[in-house]
């Protein structure tokens, strides 16, 4: 089995400007993603996937090897399965065919070797296509999540037919994280959504799950990594 993990971080990041390798704690934030890589036991080779001449310094100075990204994959609406793709035959044709891919998005920098390692041991017990990871969600479209309808009014995302008075009564619901994703290398290529297949799961507590989109989520990542290393 060859497994390589992938990085993908292109330059034009709307919600925080040069957020890939926007320094936290010293180290641009790309860096903890390929720093689990490397660390990572099952994984043969790391590529990072940008379109950022800035990122891809980081990238080779920190052990990657990157991938030039077509600008057309790097646009705000790209569709990441397309670079996902894209990456895919470029290895393919650079070190010759793989049979596991890894995503390990640069915007999930508290996420741990055992996180990924569970991800990959988790897709081979259960056989499926792609192992991604959740976190439980703090809001639930069973119970206080709503939508507006045509005259502003606004009612439940999900009713049930029993009304829901309590939150512990709502069927459990998570949020898909960004910290890890496994899949076949043949189920990527032949397909074009993560739930075009049968999907497993890996359960990372909130501490780990943070997903980094704007200063907010940094802020807080931050705060969370200084936690643990006046911990420790």
């Amino acid at each position: 089995m060859i497994t390589h993990a992938f990085i993908f971080a292109r330059g034009g990041s709307k919600g925080l400007p040069g957020k890939n390798i926007k320094l936290l704690l010293g180290k641009p934030l790309i860096q903890y993603s390929i720093e689990v890589a490397l660390q990572t036991p099952s994984i043969d080779k790391i590529f990072v996937s940008t379109d950022d001449i800035a990122i891809a310094s980081v990238a080779e100075l920190n052990g990657a090897i990157v991938i030039d990204r077509p600008t057309k994959l790097a646009q705000d609406n790209s569709p990441e399965w397309l670079a996902w793709k894209h990456a895919i035959n470029w290895v393919k044709e650079q070190y010759g065919d793989f049979n596991q891919f890894i995503s390990l998005p640069a915007t999930s920098p508290l996420r741990s070797v055992k996180d990924v390692e569970s991800a990959i041991l988790r897709k081979s017990n259960v056989g499926a296509d792609i192992c991604i990871a959740i976190s439980p969600a703090n809001r639930s479209p069973y119970f206080n999540m709503v939508k507006k309808l045509s005259d502003n009014s606004i009612e439940l995302v999900n009713e049930t037919e029993s009304k829901i008075i309590r939150r512990q009564d709502a069927p459990e619901v998570f949020d898909i994280t960004t910290v890890v994703y496994v899949a076949d290398v043949e189920f990527i290529m032949n397909n074009g959504n993560i739930f075009d297949g049968t999907v497993a799961s890996i359960e990372i507590p909130k501490c780990r799950a943070v997903d980094i989109d704007d200063i907010y989520d940094f802020k807080f990542a931050e705060v969370i990594l200084k936690y643990h290393l006046e911990k420790d």
